[in-house]
């Protein structure tokens, strides 16, 4: 993952010091697996020569009310923005994953053996890990003794926590909490005068009060837990680009993401109380060494209009609290989620019989079926080859979704699916396939080397994989794509050169040695591919531009035979598995 400064640069890319004489603003916004750019002009919504809408603390800085446009092109219009998830919009922005922590259950949550939880530390001491380097939001959903109605289904932000000598030798715990609105709508005991501060120095009250800026206050940490109903945190990011785990600080640096799809009376089984279980979307997920990972199903919204008449659900929607039943409707049109979830099995795949696999109880599986954007695993496993299946909760339900596994670990993931040719090469390739993706730039100065021609080659990217096993002629396939920019194309090819170890590559000795793989000359076209065979090994691909310093984001995709013909499914399961359908919408 980036750092702060970085990660702004990926929704706001630099260079546009001039903003305002041209009349435009680009921003990037992370959809569905991909950063997508929305370009907005420099007009915002103003009501008597006010912002109308969002706006800085200072009335010469724009940045936020920009950002507030560009997101609300992004979604369609404003409108679409209202009653949003706070967790959504962090990915949307970030490209990664974000938890969130129901306070009230937390400790019933810890019973679960499956899942990571916060049975090694408390939920105030992850955040006091976290302040620092997440985005940290809370929120109350319903009616509390601290809030006001100003604070019902409203999303905070924690800006700073602290731990503070008590008077009777005691620690106080506490945590200064932001209303974006910059109301004041908060009536705990730490409130401007409240019994609360009495527990502590009088100077060092003074001190933690004059700290608190407009529509900011302070609450202890007993309070929050009681008073308050849900956490949301973002993933932190390192330099480097990668995802740290929330709970073991560890860089989980290995990410794919591969892209699927249910299907109406074809591959949308349903959950496991339906026999058809088995017809859902499968993939292989392979561990290569102990560690944490992360698998989440993150889905598309659904049209509403091919319902049916069914009922429409929403994320947390305070539907209770609305008045206007045609802003209900609408609000439930934007929101359209299946009930989701995720199962996992560890398998042993050269004797593996789907129907008795899931029969038995899964690794690792979601809780419930959620109408979340996102349904999340977070655990350690250990090596070996896993059986994934992504569901909604109801059967014949039409959908996208995206798998995305991110580990401290090597890891390779691909879909389970049946023979099939590849026409475009004229070959018979037939069995599975394992895909793994990568996802690069080239930048000017930095990693935009240029062909073989050119001695700043050895900068490019280098993209490591590995063929464990030899399944004959045209068993890899590489595809480079690189990203569609102002309507041109820059000319693209690779190299694949056989390395000893991927872990300690001599990038000046790749640039010595002879490819084993060309995909040259470059060529002006978004996408070059090339069907090849290699032996057993470890293999590095070198994409370049034709010239040094030309700049573009690219991914290139691996595919590798697997030697291991694929099974051809229709059972039924044995017995029904009793699961829970999980419904959250904001209830009194």
């Amino acid at each position: 993952m980036r750092s702060t400064f970085t990660q702004v640069y990926m929704v706001i890319p630099p260079g546009q010091d001039l903003w305002m004489q041209s009349g435009c603003l680009k921003c990037r916004f992370w959809k569905f697996g991909q950063w997508v750019e929305v370009i907005i002009d420099n007009r915002l919504p103003c009501i008597g020569r006010r912002l109308w809408l969002s706006s800085c603390r200072s009335e010469e800085v724009f940045w936020l009310p920009l950002l507030e446009k560009a997101y609300a092109k992004f979604h369609g219009c404003y409108e679409k923005l209202w009653a949003g998830q706070v967790a959504e919009a962090l990915v949307d922005v970030t490209g990664g994953l974000v938890d969130r922590w129901t306070l009230k259950n937390y400790r019933k949550n810890n019973e679960k053996n499956n899942h990571v939880s916060f049975s090694e530390k408390s939920t105030f001491e992850l955040m006091k890990d976290l302040i620092d380097k997440s985005f940290i939001s809370c929120s109350v959903h319903g009616s509390t003794k601290g809030s006001n109605e100003h604070a019902e289904f409203h999303a905070f932000i924690v800006v700073d926590m602290k731990n503070i000598s008590g008077l009777k030798d005691d620690v106080v715990s506490l945590l200064r909490i932001r209303n974006l609105w910059d109301r004041r709508c908060w009536n705990g005991s730490w409130q401007e005068g409240g019994d609360g501060w009495n527990k502590i120095d009088v100077a060092v009250a003074a001190q933690l009060q004059s700290l608190a800026e407009e529509g900011e206050f302070w609450v202890e940490e007993q309070e929050f837990l009681n008073e308050f109903d849900e956490v949301t945190v973002g993933y932190p990011i390192n330099p480097e680009g990668y995802l740290l785990s929330l709970l073991t600080g560890k860089s989980l640096c290995h990410t794919l993401q591969i892209s699927g799809g249910w299907v109406k009376g074809q591959s949308a089984g349903g959950c496991r109380n339906n026999s058809s279980f088995c017809s859902n979307p499968k993939f292989w997920l392979r561990i290569l060494d102990p560690g944490e990972i992360v698998i989440t199903i993150l889905q598309k919204k659904y049209d509403s209009g091919n319902k049916n008449g069914k009922t429409l659900r929403t994320r947390d929607t305070p539907i209770h609290c609305l008045d206007n039943k045609r802003f209900i409707t609408d609000v439930l049109q934007q929101n359209c989620y299946h009930a989701i979830g995720l199962h996992v099995w560890k398998v042993d795949k050269k004797r593996f019989n789907l129907q008795k696999t899931v029969a038995k109880p899964p690794t690792i599986a979601t809780e419930c079926h959620m109408y979340d954007r996102e349904a999340k695993l977070h655990c350690d496993l250990a090596p070996g080859y896993y059986l994934v299946i992504p569901s909604t909760f109801m059967k014949d339900e039409d959908g996208e979704f995206l798998l995305r596994a991110f580990s401290t670990s090597k890891i390779s993931l691909s879909a389970v699916k049946a023979s099939h040719p590849l026409a475009k090469f004229g070959e018979n390739a037939e069995g599975e396939w394992e895909i793994i993706h990568f996802t690069d730039s080239w930048m000017e100065g930095k990693s935009a080397g240029g062909s073989r021609n050119f001695p700043t080659y050895s900068t490019n990217p280098h993209l490591s994989f590995s063929v464990f096993s030899s399944t004959g002629t045209g068993n890899v396939r590489i595809t480079l794509c690189q990203e569609y920019f102002d309507g041109q194309f820059l000319p693209i090819g690779f190299h694949v050169y056989q390395v000893h170890n991927t872990n300690n590559i001599n990038q000046v000795s790749c640039q010595l040695k002879e490819p084993v793989v060309n995909c040259v000359p470059h060529r002006y076209t978004q996408e070059v591919t090339q069907l090849c065979s290699l032996t057993e090994g470890n293999y590095v691909i070198i994409p370049s531009t034709y010239l040094p310093d030309s700049e573009a984001q690219f991914t290139v995709t691996v595919e590798i035979k697997i030697d291991r013909k694929p099974f051809r499914c229709q059972e039924n399961l044995g017995r029904i598995i009793n699961e829970v359908s999980y419904i959250s919408v904001m209830q009194r």
